[in-house]
């Protein structure tokens, strides 16, 4: 509801003389929310919005425009856009039914243009966007995206925003190396795991990782160094050699976060994953 005021000007034979001031009141009939199905995002991550259009009036508003800044924000000089609209992801609901899918005219910032809403009806927008580099992976990090609704019956953009967090979460990868690549019987064999942490929370004992694996062919006298420490068995891991069955046990895995740096000229965010390396040597 918004307030406005009018006076009234008359002249005549020189003279000017002002009417009272009247006060009315505009009602809004039209509302947006924007909602993401997830509350949090990761690098590379495709996160769905959906905006909800709300007509209470008792008249239809038609040839509405949507648009949608994708996160964009400031950086010095630049302004960065964390959001890639996902091409052909849009679609358009009128009071629950599925229309044909409007004009996009851009995408950067996403903009739509044709929307309609019947009297006392509702709109739908559901549309993908993909996290780029341009997003904060950082603990604490945020997309706000805006998207703001225009057209000729409105008196004002009617806006509405949506905030995501950064996941607070570790995402680990394992490879695996063989050194030698060619043995006799009777040789040492040592199996190297590269385990690294993108995620920008480290991963404590808490977490309860834990590498197995089944050597073939079985090693004997098996030597197991976790990130330069020699580990025992039965403690740190466990061990069948009848069957070549390897295990670590849970939360003897750790291994630190992810370290991130924003480029300060072009704003993109680099990433340096976290490094633990289990080495384990036996004989064949």
């Amino acid at each position: 509801m918004a307030t406005f005021t009018n006076q009234a000007t008359l002249t005549y034979a020189g003279n000017v003389a002002t009417s009272n001031v009247v006060t009315g009141e505009l009602l809004q009939t039209v509302s947006a929310t924007k909602y993401a199905v997830n509350e949090s995002y990761t690098p590379d991550d495709v996160l769905t919005y959906v905006i909800s259009i709300v007509n209470t009036g008792g008249s239809a508003l038609t040839d509405l425009t949507v648009t949608d800044n994708l996160g964009a924000y400031t950086l010095g000089p630049n302004e960065l856009v964390p959001l890639d609209y996902v091409e052909g992801s849009l679609s358009y609901y009128l009071d629950g039914i599925r229309q044909a899918t409007p004009v996009i005219t851009g995408t950067n910032p996403l903009t739509v243009t044709g929307v309609n809403i019947p009297a006392g009806g509702n709109a739908f927008l559901v549309y993908q966007a993909r996290v780029n580099e341009f997003a904060p992976p950082v603990t604490g990090g945020m997309i706000t995206n805006s998207a703001a609704v225009t057209g000729n019956y409105l008196p004002a953009p009617i806006i509405a925003e949506k905030t995501v967090t950064a996941t607070g979460e570790p995402f680990l990868t394992v490879t695996k190396a063989l050194s030698p690549s060619t043995v006799s019987e009777g040789d040492r064999l040592t199996y190297t795991f590269t385990i690294q942490n993108f995620g920008n929370t480290p991963v404590v004992a808490t977490d309860d990782a834990s590498v197995t694996d089944q050597f073939d062919p079985i090693l004997s006298d098996l030597v197991v160094v976790f990130n330069g420490a020699t580990w025992s068995e039965g403690v740190e891991y466990t061990y069948d050699v009848t069957t070549g069955s390897f295990a670590t046990v849970a939360g003897n895995i750790l291994v630190p976060a992810a370290t991130y740096t924003q480029n300060p000229a072009t704003g993109a965010w680099s990433v340096i994953p976290g490094v633990s390396t289990l080495v384990v040597t036996g004989t064949v």
